[in-house]
């Protein structure tokens, strides 16, 4: 057993010293977009302990050859690709599940899971990964270091690395090369009030493929179909409880 001083008992952690960090600075990207937007402590205080969101997604209603989630979240957060899947940002996807037995195949959008127990924060040497109260998963994009490490912990393959500089932020959805990025389940509409821009696409193009809600709430949308309907979350061996279901896979 090591025993330690009662100075070296106090002293803060690598990780401690960089959270604190990142309450005390920030770094201008472009007018009006700072890192600090995402920054830990002013994130997770806007979270109310008391709901966890998360989506709900029928594959049954989700076409093979339909983009307007991803193209609504691209419009809303200001990312795009260029058609090179291992360098492009994706911070979400369309892919498809083929049953193997059968060959019923099945196409639905794939992005951040938001797990309860997410393997992306257990392995960031820095804190840069966090779970807010309300189990939003996010990055703080002023305290990430580029290490990757989350990417290779995801098992989801959710997160994107910002290879070449950034143009044209959105105010809300701060970028930066050399940082990881992935869904933030639109966390400025939240916290506002709202729902994510995937959400609304997918509604207002009448598919109604995907439910956003509180799932600690039994009274929620979100809540009554997963007690009426069955569903399915993604890798269950790994007993990771995400926030995202899906249904009819």
């Amino acid at each position: 057993m090591t025993c330690r001083t009662p100075d070296q008992a106090q002293a803060p952690s690598r990780r401690d010293f960089l959270r604190s960090g990142a309450a005390l600075a920030t770094m201008t990207l472009a007018p009006g977009v700072t890192l600090m937007a995402f920054g830990g402590s002013e994130a997770e205080a806007a979270a109310d302990s008391g709901k966890r969101w998360g989506l709900l997604i029928d594959a049954s209603r989700c076409a093979p050859g339909c983009s307007d989630c991803v193209s609504a979240c691209k419009t809303e957060n200001g990312w795009s690709g260029h058609g090179d899947p291992e360098r492009d940002v994706q911070w979400i996807r369309k892919v498809t599940l083929k049953e193997k037995a059968t060959g019923r195949e099945v196409n639905l959008p794939m992005m951040c899971q938001h797990c309860e127990s997410p393997p992306c924060v257990d392995v960031c040497p820095t804190g840069a990964s966090f779970k807010r109260d309300d189990g939003i998963v996010l990055v703080d994009k002023h305290i990430c270091i580029g290490c990757r490490y989350c990417m290779m912990a995801c098992p989801f393959k959710a997160r994107s690395f910002v290879h070449e500089p950034v143009t044209n932020q959105k105010p809300h959805a701060p970028r930066g090369v050399g940082t990881v990025e992935s869904c933030t389940l639109c966390v400025h509409r939240v916290d506002a009030g709202g729902i994510p821009a995937c959400v609304e696409a997918c509604t207002a193009a009448g598919h109604g493929a995907m439910v956003f809600g509180d799932l600690r709430d039994p009274e929620s949308e979100i809540s009554r179909r997963l007690a009426e309907f069955p569903s399915a979350a993604l890798r269950p061996d790994l007993d990771l409880n995400p926030g995202v279901r899906y249904a009819e896979i």
